[in-house]
């Protein structure tokens, strides 16, 4: 684990004093959780034992607690969560159907908001590295108002996820999208930061691309991944994919843009192939045949389509937005 020094009095990039948070923080650890009944025991037990910890440490206020978010689980992962209702270190919130990790995550931090001085959000798989938690709010101590988590390199990952990753940010930041390389959505906010977030109403989430935007006083901490303690990943090929699409068109409109010149491109081309075969014409050299008339019709047909699949995905989004729809509905909180 690696964590970026630093001073309770350093400045900030605006030359502004970071102020030292006197008062213990009453902390809320926010976890998704979806059919996650097979590592539900390990780890809540393993989240209350750090939150144990940090209290006993004077690092966390007395009456810090954990928000289950159950979203819309099919399993027995909300019937786990309510056996702690009387446990005042547990809070459980069940959404009425799945809404995606998402809006889930987002329900959680919304939800305790106005009650906590900030929140820690974490995968219920506990791949992230809990211990760090700890850094995290010595950081927020010291004036930060965010702090990512973030993974320090990729080692127990695929070859193909591996480098389907570093590609990705690399688009991303081609694109021009903030972001943070290797970070998920393991990351501290302080109240500020969630009262600015919940000021985002955006139907189609992309956490990774908002947080960033919210400006504040930022930093990172660094830590390894852990394997998963049992069962599979809830996020499948097609899951990444998506929210990897979704990320790129919900901050971008350089896809319409590439479109755009590429188009540019093909009109261009097509000019010169005109007058090309004008001139072959003239002298003589034509030759006949059906490759010079399918194939360009099929290419620029391609295109086309590529296009309109291009604008398609954005005008989806806006029709989706302007409905306003609620991103999740709470069916229980206790």
């Amino acid at each position: 684990m690696l964590c970026i020094p630093l001073s309770p009095f350093d400045s900030n990039i605006n030359g502004d004093l970071f102020l030292m948070r006197d008062k213990l923080p009453r902390l809320a650890i926010v976890v998704p959780c979806y059919n996650e009944e097979e590592v539900f025991e390990d780890s809540l037990t393993k989240l209350l034992s750090r939150l144990d910890t940090m209290v006993q440490n004077k690092e966390i206020a007395n009456d810090s607690f954990m928000l289950l978010v159950d979203d819309g689980s099919r399993d027995k992962t909300w019937e786990h969560i309510a056996s702690y209702q009387t446990d005042f270190r547990v809070k459980g919130l069940k959404l009425a159907h799945n809404v995606g990790h998402q809006n889930a995550l987002l329900a959680g931090l919304l939800t305790v908001k106005n009650e906590v001085d900030c929140t820690i959000s974490v995968d219920a798989d506990l791949q992230d590295d809990i211990m760090v938690m700890s850094q995290m709010v010595q950081l927020y101590r010291e004036g930060y108002e965010i702090v990512y988590g973030v993974r320090s390199d990729r080692q127990t990952d695929t070859f193909f996820k591996k480098n389907t990753a570093y590609a990705y940010y690399k688009i991303l930041k081609w694109l021009g999208v903030d972001s943070i390389e290797n970070h998920a959505d393991f990351r501290l906010l302080g109240q500020k930061a969630l009262t600015s977030l919940s000021e985002f109403q955006e139907t189609h989430l992309f956490l990774r691309g908002i947080i960033p935007l919210l400006g504040y006083k930022t930093t990172q901490v660094y830590y390894e991944r852990l394997p998963r303690l049992a069962g599979e990943s809830k996020y499948s090929l097609f899951k990444m994919l998506a929210l990897a699409w979704n990320g790129i068109t919900s901050f971008s409109v350089a896809p319409l843009r590439i479109v755009s010149a590429f188009g540019f491109l093909i009109f261009s081309v097509s000019l010169f192939m005109l007058i090309w075969i004008f001139i072959s014409n003239m002298i003589g050299r034509t030759i006949p045949g059906w490759a010079s008339t399918v194939l360009p019709i099929y290419f620029i047909g391609g295109i086309q389509l590529l296009a309109i699949g291009v604008i398609g995905e954005y005008l989806g989004k806006i029709y989706l937005e302007v409905k306003k729809r609620p991103r999740f509905i709470k069916e229980k909180y206790f």
